[in-house]
């Protein structure tokens, strides 16, 4: 870390004045010299010319010589002498190494916070999933029902996030971080009541869904604030993202054991536990920060707001090339996992492979973000975004030949490993997008690649319908392939400086609008 210090005692910026001749101490205070010159030495206002020293007397020090002449008795009587030099630290001397990677980040006091509320959020949210799709039908024994309380997790994502952005911004994000915990438990606090009907229990679950990507977007703006706009905040998300991925391994499971001994509102009651204890460790473990657009007293109306910062969003040639290269991949890849149980049932393995073919491309995913986040450095994670994006959905051109579980498990990986180049357009994205519109872009951008998700996997079960589920899974591959080779094109084009300075300035103008 680059410090600075006074010059070195024995290195003066302006040569010292010759000492005035003074009588030689007694010998009872020659034990008690002055240690040397101090970091802040007083120089007189004109030097004196240096007299000959008297026979007797000590020598005036010579410059550099690093101590200074005794002090004699009662001269200076009012003077304090200078403070005695804080000692350097001895040349070769160790000191503490700093922790990298992801060490670094949880080195970070505030988001260990956040990381341990995303933890506890994230499996209550996947317990109740599970719980309140089991829970409807239950109630009303109907399969559509059931489906349709899992997909009211992914649908009403994009409303929220572009209907209520602006609150990222406009509100200070701890203040909108614990609202939304809070309300979260609150509305599945009403799913525990047994007179809440089945509609109820849909709304409630929309209206979770419509917080979700508010509470995420903000939590991403927040972690620049946290934890800066470099290398830690890359490597933060990573480690969000990880747990995400592992939430959904662990979590499914641990929502099957909860069932086999609670009933389905008892496991919901813990999703309920979970947003509150997410609440309280965001409120007492992170700093109050006033908000980015400073408009929460005033100015336009919510919605204006966040529909205006979507527009400025989407507006920017250079962010939506970047948002879109979250979006694209992750519309296909998606295909696999929608198709999983036809295609286990198409070649004959066995529900615990089922099981294998929806995990196998998790897995995939934390073992290459753990390697590129660990093992790269960031200029090297930049380097791998476009050819990784651009090839990431290869893999799934395997399924052309129909595999057998082996290899779609080997090509289910290959493809998960590829979604590693988001780590480095997380910085990209970051750069980017100004300060006072970082809050809205990152909650259209969580919206926007839930909503996309849902709707590939849709679309793959919408075309199993008409074509051979391998097939379908291999299309989604080549057409992905495409289509993203175009984005990255797009993508090049707007790296800075290589657009044009009219574009450069329109861009300009565009961040200025929203200030």
């Amino acid at each position: 870390m680059e410090t600075e210090s006074p010059a070195p005692a024995d290195t003066p910026r302006t040569p010292p004045a010759p000492a005035t001749p003074v009588p030689a101490p007694p010998p009872e205070r020659a034990a008690h010299r002055d240690p040397g010159p101090g970091p802040t030495l007083r120089e007189p206002a004109a030097p004196a010319p240096a007299p000959t020293p008297a026979p007797g007397t000590a020598p005036p020090a010579a410059p550099g010589s690093g101590s200074a002449p005794p002090a004699a008795p009662g001269v200076g009587t009012a003077e304090p002498g200078p403070p005695a030099p804080v000692p350097a630290p001895a040349p070769g001397a160790a000191t503490p190494a700093a922790p990298r990677g992801y060490r670094a980040v949880f080195a970070v006091t505030e988001f260990r916070a956040v990381f341990a509320a995303h933890l506890l959020s994230l499996l209550g949210v996947v317990v109740s999933e599970l719980a309140l799709t089991v829970l409807v039908y239950d109630l009303t024994g109907s399969p559509l029902l059931s489906a349709l309380t899992f997909a009211l997790g992914l649908l009403p994502y994009m409303v929220g996030g572009t209907l209520f952005a602006g609150v990222a911004d406009r509100y200070p994000a701890r203040r909108v971080l614990v609202v939304c915990d809070l309300l979260c438990a609150a509305c599945v606090a009403v799913m525990l009541v047994p007179a809440t009907p089945v509609a109820g229990l849909l709304a409630l679950r929309c209206l979770v869904a419509a917080i979700a990507p508010v509470f995420t977007g903000t939590r991403m703006a927040a972690l620049t604030d946290i934890l800066g706009e470099g290398d830690l905040y890359v490597l933060g998300r990573s480690l969000l993202r990880i747990v995400s991925q592992s939430a959904m391994l662990i979590g499914f499971g641990a929502g099957g054991v909860l069932l086999t001994v609670l009933s389905p509102r008892g496991a919901i009651t813990v999703t309920v536990v979970t947003f509150l204890c997410s609440a309280a460790l965001l409120r007492f473990g992170t700093r109050d920060r006033p908000a980015r657009s400073g408009d929460g007293d005033g100015g336009g109306t919510l919605l204006k707001e966040s529909l205006s910062g979507a527009r400025l969003v989407l507006g920017d040639r250079r962010i939506r090339a970047l948002m879109l290269l979250f979006w694209l991949p992750a519309t296909f890849v998606v295909a696999p996992e929608a198709l999983a149980a036809p295609y286990a049932d198409a070649i004959g393995a066995s529900p615990a492979a089922l099981g294998l073919l929806l995990c196998a491309m998790a897995v995939g995913h934390i073992g290459a973000e753990l390697f590129v986040g660990s093992a790269l450095s960031p200029r090297n994670r930049s380097r791998i975004v476009l050819p990784v994006a651009a090839t990431g959905l290869l893999p799934l051109l395997v399924y052309v030949v129909r595999p057998g579980l082996p290899l779609a498990l080997a090509a289910l990986a290959l493809a998960g490993a590829g979604a590693a180049y988001v780590i480095g357009l997380d910085q990209w994205f970051v750069d980017a997008v100004p300060q006072e519109l970082r809050g809205r872009a990152m909650t259209l951008l969580t919206a926007g690649l839930m909503t996309v998700q849902g709707l590939g996997m849709a679309l793959a079960g919408l075309a199993a319908e008409f074509f051979p589920v391998h097939q379908v899974v291999a299309g989604s591959g080549i057409i992905g392939t495409v289509l993203t080779l175009l984005l990255v094109a797009e993508v090049r084009r707007t790296a800075p400086g290589r657009m044009s300075d009219t574009e450069g300035r329109d861009g300009a103008d565009r961040h200025m609008t929203s200030r």
